[in-house]
């Protein structure tokens, strides 16, 4: 039996390299004869670097940044040889993960690391950044990217605003007098695997925001701010950012860059599926392992999972979804995944955190020896 184990992280308990394990180590002790191919995955977003760094010619390279609350943190990226391309982490300098739970607050949260961190790829010649968008504090616009490039913002008398998410809605004008001249030659291209709008039901604020420690009152204050910021970005660069899909991912920065930098969005997860054939990979499959700690309706927009089921599907693979938590059992469209949520109900949220991979590993247990039994 060969079987393909390409799990996506589970934010804030496991990383994807952890959830590979513990998927292998059931395997192994239910299939002993099995061959296992890991790849812990990333959809573009966090996780992207390991996949390049096992998969792609290039290093990573540490360089001096801060975290969403602009502290000194030191943090890493990818230069891709021969390409004057460099893919960039949002979440390594605005991420979730530097900060602690009371800390969370996407009103005082900036990319601004994330700039300076592209200002050191450009120093090593790059010419194309490639920005992977998940797991991010920040609901900013990517205000913060481009104040640590340079640019400015200011409020209808003519005072200097903070790139942060409180700001959005004071913004009346963008000053890039003094952009970081090399800026004009940068192609940018937005890792993102979300088709959420920047405002709306669906939007950054509705959808994103709690998870970053937003409460009601604050998820309408960003949804007014980035209204309201995506129309001096209109007024001033013509661009209309309210209809860009994909424009909602980590706290709009993708709407930012596209209506100022002129960014192009891309499918994360396809950008690195081609880096490791990952397609020829599943046809030559007979069982898939994925999974992420939270499964539901917001992960069909086109998370990791739902993209790795999508091409087992079109080769007929039985998939294995595991989630630590889940709202769907089942879909319709995917006849050959099966969805398992490996929190026992009666667990409350810090619980299932602390034994996630315990937890993990009874419910791979239990589903795999389901799995042989269907076999033999």
């Amino acid at each position: 039996m060969k079987v393909l184990i390409i799990p996506d992280s589970f934010k804030g308990s496991l990383t994807a390299i952890e959830v590979a394990s513990e998927m292998e180590k059931a395997v192994r002790s239910i299939f002993p004869e099995a061959s296992c191919t890991c790849m812990p995955f990333s959809d573009g977003g966090e996780g992207a670097i390991p996949v390049l760094e096992k998969h792609s010619l290039g290093k990573s390279i540490n360089c001096p940044s801060t975290d969403g609350l602009r502290r000194p943190i030191t943090a890493p990226y990818f230069f891709l040889n021969n390409s004057q391309s460099a893919w960039i982490e949002l979440s390594q300098a605005a991420g979730l993960v530097q900060l602690k739970n009371k800390e969370r607050n996407p009103l005082k949260t900036s990319t601004w690391g994330t700039g300076l961190m592209i200002r050191h790829a450009l120093d090593q010649g790059c010419k194309t950044i490639y920005l992977g968008i998940g797991g991010s504090a920040t609901h900013d616009l990517g205000t913060g990217i481009i104040g640590a490039l340079g640019g400015k913002f200011y409020d209808k008398n003519n005072n200097a605003l903070e790139p942060i998410g409180e700001s959005l809605s004071k913004i009346e004008r963008i000053d890039l007098d003094e952009l970081d001249a090399r800026i004009n030659h940068v192609k940018w291209v937005i890792a993102c695997d979300v088709q959420n709008l920047l405002t709306g039901t669906f939007g950054a604020a509705r959808t994103y925001a709690k998870q970053k420690g937003a409460t009601p009152k604050i998820i309408e204050t960003l949804e007014t701010g980035s209204l309201h910021f995506a129309k001096v970005i209109k007024k001033q660069f013509g661009k209309n950012i309210l209809e860009l899909k994909g424009g909602g991912a980590a706290g709009g920065v993708s709407a930012g860059l596209a209506g100022i930098f002129n960014a192009s969005i891309e499918n994360g997860f396809e950008l690195l599926a081609k880096q490791t054939d990952l397609e020829e990979r599943i046809k030559k499959m007979d069982l898939i392992l994925t999974g992420e700690g939270h499964f539901d309706e917001q992960s069909t927009f086109g998370k990791l999972p739902i993209q790795v089921a999508q091409l087992s599907h079109h080769h007929k693979i039985k998939t294995l979804l595991f989630a630590g938590k889940t709202s769907i059992s089942k879909l319709s469209a995917f006849p050959y995944l099966k969805i398992h949520q490996t929190t026992p109900e009666s667990i409350e949220l810090e619980e299932a955190m602390k034994y996630a991979a315990k937890n993990m590993q009874s419910k791979l247990l239990e589903v795999l020896q389901t799995v042989k039994k269907q076999i033999h």
